[in-house]
């Protein structure tokens, strides 16, 4: 295979696993925001932007990006990926948090079996999303940049579509927000290409609270 049908195949393998089409479920999901916008602290575009760029930045999807980054870097290594599993839903912090990343990452599992690779059986059972993605990229020779601005840009796309679901903005300004977040994602790659498990940690506090209230919440579109 030459240098320019590797990239090709890598393109439509990110096309594919990232597609909203993808059977994982992800559109179920919010993150929390569904109380956000409960609650009035998320009205408008500006800010579901400031919201998602405190959950990139500072939030769950900070310790998932470093998390993607490890499991990237351990696609080779059972027990090391068991170990990073086992963190990784450890730093889940509420009970749909926990279920949301678990449910993920065992339905992209079971999915990517599409593409056979010896991966597929050192991934345990119960594998946080970000894990199970970042282990099987690598396995595939993407590189860690281009995947992981997948999964991102995904993460967001999706955030974006719940914000638009919830009426805190429209399409036009979905597309916006999307176009902005797209220097922070950069930057967030280039922290991750240096960052350690050590650096696993979050500071958005209103977000965790947010999800943690999502649970007790009686009339919802989202499951968490």
């Amino acid at each position: 295979m030459t240098g320019e049908e590797l990239r090709t195949q890598t393109l439509l393998r990110l096309m594919a696993w990232m597609s909203p089409a993808f059977p994982i479920g992800g559109f179920a999901w919010s993150g929390g925001l569904e109380r956000a916008v409960h609650d009035r602290l998320v009205q408008d575009a500006s800010e579901l932007r400031s919201w998602l760029v405190a959950v990139l930045r500072h939030g769950s999807l900070w310790n998932d990006a470093i998390l993607f980054g490890e499991g990237w870097r351990r696609h080779e290594d059972h027990e090391g990926l068991a170990e990073l599993s086992e963190l990784g839903l450890a730093l889940a912090g509420s009970a749909e948090r926990h279920f949301e990343t678990l449910s993920l990452g065992k339905a992209f599992v079971a999915t990517a079996r599409a593409w056979p690779a010896p991966v597929l059986e050192r991934l345990p059972a119960d594998v946080p999303f970000p894990v199970a993605v970042g282990a099987i990229a690598a396995a595939h020779r993407i590189s860690l940049e281009d995947v992981l601005a997948a999964y991102l840009h995904a993460a967001l796309s999706q955030a974006v579509s719940a914000g638009i679901r919830l009426g805190a903005c429209g399409q036009m300004d979905g597309v916006a927000i999307l176009a902005a977040l797209e220097t922070e994602i950069g930057q967030v790659i280039r922290d991750v290409s240096g960052a350690t498990l050590d650096d696993l940690g979050t500071a958005a506090i209103q977000v965790d609270i947010a999800s943690l209230r999502h649970e007790t919440q009686h009339s919802r579109l989202f499951r968490s």
